[in-house]
């Protein structure tokens, strides 16, 4: 697979979506540049976390807590 791009004024390059599927690469990979004979080797150096199935967890809420035993049917006795 041969594809071209443009080095940016920061020394940036944009690897191509194909090859970062194909290779797993993606936010927080390591990549490390070996260069050989004249040419330059790239190497996943080390691939990021891996990203979880679920969201659980991810969001915490600012309330309080409620209560394991908690029982919204008491709120409205109140009101009677």
């Amino acid at each position: 697979m041969e594809t071209t791009t443009i080095v940016t004024s920061k020394g940036q390059v944009t690897i191509p979506k194909e090859i970062r599927q194909k290779l797993g690469i993606r936010k927080g990979t390591r990549i490390e540049f070996i260069l050989l004979d004249g040419r330059v080797e790239l190497r996943i150096h080390s691939p990021p976390a891996d990203i979880p199935q679920t969201g659980f967890g991810l969001i915490k809420s600012k309330r309080k807590p409620v209560p394991a035993d908690f029982d919204p049917a008491e709120l409205l006795k109140d009101e009677s």
